[in-house]
């Protein structure tokens, strides 16, 4: 049979199988937390007052927040070395072995932390077998292994510019449409049947998405690009040695122009993608929390408005893109809409401002396909997963790091400031506002406009026009 080379498809029923069970992660810890610590059932009730009206338990509030925090923090730093080490492998490797080896080893690795997920919830085990099955999935890469063959995927496919960052910011709506689906259809899974029947619903999807990407998904990479680089004199590298010099040779190969202009644009969407994750992973717990105390209905409500975003920033990116808005414009509107909503939600104490607060950050995720569209441009297509490797990688460690720097940051001031940590995020988000003002100032575009002009490497031209006026 034939292949297509569709990769939306994949996107969608991941994104669709990971936010069914993503909302569910710390609403399981809280629970069995807050069951260990108090002896007693978790309460549940239809409104957002339960952990109001009961005022013998409200004490315990405080430490279960800071003990599910803390879980969160034990999981992400025992995952976060393996799944960056093979992220920055396969990702480089499949300049050669192919996209799809990005594609499927992460869906094997998310099938097995689900049915370990179920096997712990079905059989009640100690909850810090999770934390075991999380390293064992992180083995296979992660959520960015996946993403970055997903997007070196698309950069293998489109030639035009244009094209290339409405298609990557496709699949981020793929994303924000399916998670809002799953996330909605949670809160009624949970309430209706508990834990486990949206573990076996997620379970199912992986193994649909994956016979998907091993029998239907076509191969991108069917020969080494004419213009890669031997390491030997043969094609044939081992993998670690071509993830070494690929991703040597994609910055020693360009210009001191497009050099400084991937550094700069890293450095954007590095210090960004800290400071959003950290205050948006988070949301949950803080929902959780006095005074708000919601229900799993709500929080399916909740996260289902919050991944719109994706649809909206993908609409966002289109509009702007069709009327000539300049990409570091785009980047700047995305910066901004990220600071405001972060600064409202910290001082958000009622479930209608909760709603609210989500409509400033419409545009949050922008920044993520117009970056990464801007990056790829400047580098050869031979280089392309060398590219979506180092970003898949800084990603990784930049939200592992960022996840690890809030939970603690949260569980130092849950019990005098839960808004805090949103407070710091939106701080940190004048790191890549002075970056993007510095990228502004010296017209790095430039390089973009060089490589596609001379994509064989000639010398690099004399204008430094700022791209910003």
């Amino acid at each position: 049979m034939k292949g297509l080379f569709l990769v939306e498809p994949v996107v969608a029923l991941y994104a669709f199988s990971s936010f069914l069970i993503y909302p569910l992660v710390q609403q399981y810890v809280y629970r069995r937390f807050w069951e260990q610590l108090t002896n007693t059932t978790y309460p549940t009730a239809d409104n957002t007052s339960r952990c109001l009206e009961n005022n013998s338990q409200s004490s315990y509030h405080e430490e279960v927040q800071k003990q599910a925090s803390l879980f969160s923090l034990y999981t992400d730093l025992f995952s976060t070395l393996p799944s960056l080490a093979v992220t920055l492998l396969l990702v480089a490797y499949s300049d050669r072995a192919g996209r799809k080896i990005t594609v499927v080893l992460p869906l094997i690795g998310t099938l097995i932390y689900t049915l370990s997920f179920l096997t712990v919830s079905y059989f009640e085990l100690n909850i810090y077998w999770l934390i075991g099955s999380s390293l064992l999935s992180s083995l296979f890469g992660g959520l960015s292994t996946f993403l970055g063959g997903c997007f070196a995927y698309i950069a293998d496919l489109c030639a035009d510019g244009r094209q290339k960052t409405l298609r990557m910011a496709g699949l981020d709506m793929m994303i924000g449409l399916l998670a809002g689906v799953a996330s909605i259809t949670t809160g009624y899974f949970v309430r209706a049947a508990g834990f486990n029947w949206p573990f076996i619903t997620s379970a199912l999807c992986q193994c649909l998405v994956l016979l998907y990407a091993v029998f239907i998904l076509e191969e991108t990479v069917g020969r080494v690009p004419h213009d890669a680089v031997a390491l030997d004199g043969t094609p044939q590298s081992s993998a670690l040695r071509h993830m070494i010099s690929g991703v040597y040779q994609m910055f020693a190969r360009a210009s001191s122009r497009s050099r400084n202009s991937l550094i700069l644009l890293m450095t954007i969407f590095t210090s960004f993608s800290f400071a959003y994750i950290g205050g948006i992973s988070l949301m949950t717990l803080y929902e959780l929390n006095k005074p708000l105390c919601w229900t799993e209905i709500l929080i399916g409500y909740g996260s289902a408005l919050s991944t719109t975003v994706f649809l909206t920033s993908f609409v966002g990116v289109s509009v702007f893109t069709y009327c000539g808005v300049p990409q570091l414009v785009i980047v700047l509107m995305g910066i901004v809409s990220v600071m405001s909503g972060m600064l409202l939600l910290a001082f958000t104490k009622t479930t209608f401002l909760m709603f609210v607060v989500r409509v400033p950050m419409l545009l949050s995720i922008m920044p993520f396909p117009v970056l990464r569209s801007m990056m790829s441009k400047i580098i050869s297509k031979s280089e392309q997963g060398a590219l979506f490797a180092c970003l898949s990688f800084f990603e990784n460690l930049t939200n592992s790091v960022s996840v690890a720097v809030f939970n603690s940051a949260y569980a130092a001031t849950v019990a005098w400031f839960p808004g805090f940590i949103f407070l710091m995020s939106a701080g940190l988000c004048f790191i890549p506002l002075f970056v993007l003002g510095v990228v502004g100032v010296i017209g790095v575009e430039a390089a973009v406009k060089h490589r596609e002009a001379a994509p064989t490497g000639e010398d690099e031209p004399s204008d430094n026009t700022p791209i910003v006026s």
